[in-house]
């Protein structure tokens, strides 16, 4: 699903690890394994063991260090850190981040509070542009940075609710990131991903039948593979991707194409 060395004398940074069903963890392999280094982030003591735990495999020296994403000061320290470990020199930022009120996802949309809203654009969707404008400087020769988005930005989910609209939020700040730091020659995208079985997509209420009705309707007939995800994560991280920046690609098993 890689091609040894495709990534070869990269540095990056992965957003977003909670356990090894994260969508995070399965880019962060796919990158090592086609030679790029990386260093890692957890949000708060609770996820820090399991971050840690996956993150030592890649090899001692990893750099595994806290952000909390809607803290500057937080974000500031990382890409110090970051860059210190690294030489001055970035190459690749995974955005894989995401978070709504559970209760924001259990009612209607229209009952959607003024907090809930601030919070999971914040989280979700500001983020992008924050970590963005902090690797920036860093990125020297380019860069490839990739966030992680789903259909939901474009169709109503049920139960998806204000997570939608802020992965809309997402998307369309990926279009302006792309524009302003193309000079830079830094491209931002977004990948599109099926549902997965992940930590975050188990707080949303009927994620199982979700996962079957995705796999009856696509035309692939299944549900998108972790390592699938990974090959795409590396390609659009690749200079192979060279070219495409602020585009959402879908990697669902062609679910995004189909009507009724």
């Amino acid at each position: 699903m890689f091609v040894m060395g495709l990534l070869s004398g990269k540095k990056g940074v992965v957003f977003g690890v909670a356990n090894k069903r994260s969508i995070a963890w399965a880019i962060a392999q796919a990158w090592k394994e086609a030679g790029a280094e990386l260093a890692f982030t957890y949000q708060g003591e609770r996820l820090k063991e399991n971050v840690s735990q996956l993150a030592e495999t890649f090899g001692e020296e990893t750099l595994i260090t806290e952000c909390d994403v809607t803290q500057d000061d937080h974000i500031d320290r990382v890409f110090n850190e970051v860059g210190d470990k690294f030489d001055g020199k970035l190459d690749l930022m995974l955005h894989s981040v995401a978070f709504a009120p559970k209760e924001a996802l259990e009612g209607t949309f229209v009952g959607t509070s003024r907090e809930a809203f601030r919070v999971a654009h914040d989280v979700s969707a500001y983020s992008l542009v924050a970590l963005s404008r902090a690797a920036a400087p860093l990125m020297t020769e380019g860069g490839s940075i990739i966030a992680m988005s789903y259909l939901g930005s474009e169709r109503v989910i049920q139960h998806y609710n204000v997570m939608g609209v802020a992965k809309a939020s997402l998307e369309a700040s990926t279009r302006y990131l792309a524009s302003d730091l193309g000079e830079q020659k830094i491209r931002v995208n977004c990948i599109s991903a099926g549902p997965m079985n992940t930590l975050a997509a188990r707080g949303i209420a009927g994620f199982s039948s979700m996962l079957k009705h995705n796999a009856e309707h696509a035309p692939l007939k299944r549900n998108v593979l972790p390592e699938e995800l990974g090959a795409t994560g590396t390609f659009l991280a690749s200079d192979g991707a060279a070219a495409i920046t602020g585009q959402v690609l879908y990697v669902d098993c062609g679910y995004q194409i189909m009507g009724l």
